[in-house]
């Protein structure tokens, strides 16, 4: 017996009946890429873990930056990388540290063509990698912890950036930053709370990229894989605080609540596709298992489609060209 073709099916025959009808679509705009600066370095040195991603010069970031503009990328997210690291993560609010400085460099480069995002977390910067200052007794103690927050939040202000991205899950942090920027001028900078970043086994790429000195987990301030109701009162407390965008972390295994967290934010809504998803991709496109382009496109689409205004994405200027060959 021959059955006529269902109304879907009409719509899926040509590659420009796919794209005519598509429900959703990726635009450059709508990507953000991730970047490493690490100090002295005199040549990009790449991460073993993450084929194609490297920790920048002064110089290549600048390079990576322009490049993003003529893409039509919408936003770059820095992380710094410093010579030395302490219990407090001192270099994290040195006006010339190395994040400090990178986010001036990458502001002069790209000016307003490219919003300047970068991450108001301390790992990166202590010499034991936790995300805050630690109390006598090993644990991390927020309020201490809030107080460094404030002022790395106003030096990366001072220095240019454009959104701070607080990562740390500390409680109170988007209050304590918005305070401290609008105190010290900065009201027009805006907040992207990391407001929903579970302890995630796909980090695992990421440490290697901010040679993180990380001893045990941080599962005692980012969340539980096994809660989903939970994010929502996370989201919420951060929009009670004054937070202008909030974020999913990491994406792929979180869509769920990237969806609802979509469905109720009344502010743009971000998701991050972590390093472990990055390197999984890659790993099997090198073995020859997946179309490299195709997974990565349907990736980024997947969390498009989940609910993400925008997605940070290590692939962000190749996705970007690739999108920009296909309008043209």
């Amino acid at each position: 017996m021959s059955f006529p073709q269902h109304r879907p099916r009409r719509l899926r025959t040509t590659p420009a009946m796919r794209r005519l009808t598509a429900e959703h679509r990726l635009s450059p705009a709508d990507l953000i890429l991730p970047a490493f600066i690490r100090e002295g370095l005199t040549q990009p040195a790449p991460i073993s873990s993450m084929p194609g991603v490297v920790q920048h010069t002064t110089d290549t970031l600048r390079r990576a930056a322009a490049e993003a503009v003529s893409l039509g990328v919408g936003g770059i997210m820095l992380f710094g990388i410093p010579a030395r690291r302490d219990a407090t993560g001192s270099a994290g609010i040195d006006p010339d540290g190395v994040l400090n400085r990178a986010i001036a460099d990458v502001r002069a480069e790209v000016g307003d063509d490219l919003v300047v995002m970068s991450d108001v977390c301390l790992d990166e910067f202590t010499d034991h990698g936790h995300c805050g200052v630690l109390a006598p007794d090993g644990s991390v103690d927020n309020d201490a912890t809030l107080a460094v927050y404030a002022q790395m939040a106003v030096e990366q202000a001072n220095a240019g950036a454009h959104v701070l991205g607080p990562s740390g899950m500390m409680d109170g942090q988007v209050a304590v930053i918005r305070q401290a920027l609008d105190a010290a001028g900065h009201a027009t900078t805006g907040v992207l709370a990391y407001s929903a970043k579970y302890a995630s086994a796909f980090y695992g790429p990421f440490r290697e990229a901010v040679d993180s000195q990380l001893k045990g987990d941080r599962r005692t301030y980012q969340m539980d894989a096994a809660n989903r109701r939970e994010a929502l009162i996370e989201v919420e407390l951060d929009l009670e605080e004054g937070a202008d965008m909030v974020m999913v972390k990491p994406a792929m295994s979180y869509l769920d609540i990237l969806a609802d967290v979509a469905a109720m934010s009344p502010v743009p809504v971000a998701a991050y596709q972590v390093s472990g998803e990055y390197a999984m991709i890659e790993a099997a496109a090198a073995n020859g298992w997946i179309d490299r382009r195709r997974a990565i496109e349907e990736s980024v689409l997947g969390i498009r489609r989940a609910g993400a205004d925008m997605i940070l994405t290590y692939w962000a200027s190749e996705l970007a060209l690739w999108l920009n060959e296909t309008r043209s």
